[in-house]
């Protein structure tokens, strides 16, 4: 459920509509489209909503820069730049990510870290899936842990013990 409503079965479309951005693992921008194009074809207006390409590009200097670069020619950060920007564009009630930093350079990583650690102090709902224990927990405010689709712990990150990283996550 989402605010409320049932949306298991839902075309992705009309989950989208009801407000959650997602950032998928893979990134999968549009290779054909600019930069800008990739952000504006997404683009939603919403009651509330404050994304906007200039706003996106103020949050990533590096895709203003780049605007007019296809989405196949950009590094993987990049990329990983644009899905976010894309993903905020549609001005979302929740943000998901999934995997959002995996197989980056380190300095992307942190730059990407430290978007999601101002998104959150600006308010926005946040769900992360990722493993990187060091850089999630310190934005988490609270963990869950899966195993086999379902819930098998849950807490405050500060409660997820080495015990327990080492008997769910094998960290």
């Amino acid at each position: 459920k989402f605010m409320g409503e049932e949306i298991r079965g839902l075309p992705a479309y009309r989950i989208a509509q009801r407000g959650i951005g997602l950032v998928p693992e893979g990134r999968q921008i549009f290779p054909n489209l600019t930069v800008r194009e990739n952000l504006v074809a997404t683009a939603v207006s919403r009651d509330g909503g404050e994304w906007t390409l200039e706003r996106v590009y103020e949050l990533f200097p590096r895709l203003a820069e780049r605007s007019t670069s296809m989405g196949n020619q950009l590094s993987g950060g990049e990329q990983q730049m644009l899905a976010i920007g894309r993903a905020l564009m549609t001005n979302p009630r929740l943000l998901i990510l999934d995997e959002a930093t995996e197989g980056l350079a380190p300095v992307i990583r942190h730059d990407i870290w430290t978007v999601i650690r101002t998104l959150k102090a600006e308010g926005q709902s946040i769900l992360i899936v990722d493993k990187t224990l060091a850089e999630l927990l310190p934005s988490a405010d609270r963990c869950f842990v899966l195993e086999k689709g379902a819930t098998v712990w849950t807490g405050r990150p500060a409660e997820l013990t080495p015990a327990l990283q080492d008997r769910y996550l094998g960290v």
